[in-house]
């Protein structure tokens, strides 16, 4: 009868084990798709693919909304010739929510924490991008 009760427990906590496992794999495949479509991005608004470490360090004391935000294009409109530029930054950082709300879901994950703050950085960084299209020294502060 304790073997019994004993394989019973055990197969419960395996189901919930393995139930937990499916979930990560999924998400992280979900962040890995996400990410690679931003790095995309970024070669495409001739940036780096890879954000700054710098850049990384301060995206993980903000959330998406602040490096949304940020910087502040100083009384300036972005020009028609910057449309693809901006349009990226946006889609950047639609990415990086999509990314960090996965990752809230995977508590504990230190990679997908990771690929969060990385995602923020880029935003940040594309929306930087955005702003100095036609003039790097000046546009943006």
């Amino acid at each position: 009868m304790r073997v019994a009760l004993a394989l019973m427990i055990g197969l419960a906590i395996g189901a919930c084990v393995a139930r937990k496992g499916a979930i990560a794999p999924s998400g992280r495949s979900e962040i890995t798709a996400l990410w690679t479509q931003i790095r995309d991005w970024r070669r495409e608004a001739g940036m780096d693919v890879e954000p700054l470490t710098a850049s990384v360090h301060r995206a993980e004391r903000m959330d998406v909304g602040t490096a949304r935000r940020a910087p502040i294009c100083r009384a300036y409109e972005p020009t028609p010739a910057c449309d693809d530029v901006c349009g990226l930054a946006d889609a950047i950082c639609d990415n990086a929510t999509n990314i960090c709300d996965l990752a809230s879901g995977m508590p504990g994950d230190v990679w997908a924490e990771d690929k969060c703050n990385s995602a923020k950085a880029s935003c940040r960084e594309a929306k930087e991008r955005c702003c100095s299209c036609d003039d790097p020294e000046t546009a943006f502060r």
